[in-house]
């Protein structure tokens, strides 16, 4: 019987934390680290289970390297860009926050959350103006409810400019 290969052994880690078991998960996937150092596949999950587990400054050099060039998958890509600039907001690394996750509604424009991120850093470094208009933009776009949706106009020009009062 031939020993594991890298893909499976990535996937009995990522199975690991979707269970309940971070820290196992972490285990398996510093061991990965250290033999496929180059893998952004890797380092991507690797970032993620550091975060679960609250270990934020430990996250970001996994994130930092599995964001270097475009090998990463497209969907881990997009996870990648929000848990990078998440977690720069969340250590205090806010214009680093700002940047990431500029990038991120850059290449991912119709991102919900991306846009959501980037509105709370932006609040963080003082652009309020900008966070506002994000977040109420996202909210005309995708809010169900009837009476933000027979507003919806309105609450887009308003986006626009909170100082106008028509």
């Amino acid at each position: 019987m031939s020993a594991p290969d890298k893909n499976e052994l990535l996937a009995q880690a990522v199975r690991l934390r979707e269970q309940g078991h971070p820290e196992q998960a972490r285990e398996r996937l510093l061991s990965l680290t250290a033999d496929y150092p180059d893998a952004v596949d890797v380092a991507y999950h690797t970032a993620w289970v550091h975060d679960v587990l609250g270990l934020e400054a430990e996250a970001v050099p996994y994130y930092e390297r599995c964001l270097q060039g475009d090998a990463l998958r497209e969907e881990d890509r997009r996870g990648a860009l929000l848990g990078l600039g998440s977690t720069y907001r969340v250590l205090g690394r806010f214009g680093q926050a700002v940047e990431t996750l500029r990038r991120g509604v850059a290449e991912f424009p119709d991102d919900g959350a991306l846009r959501t991120f980037l509105s709370m850093a932006l609040f963080n470094t003082g652009e309020h103006h900008e966070a506002m208009q994000i977040l109420l933009r996202l909210v005309a776009e995708t809010s169900g409810s009837p009476g933000v949706q027979r507003y919806r106009t309105a609450i887009e020009h308003y986006a626009t400019d909170l100082n106008e009062t028509m």
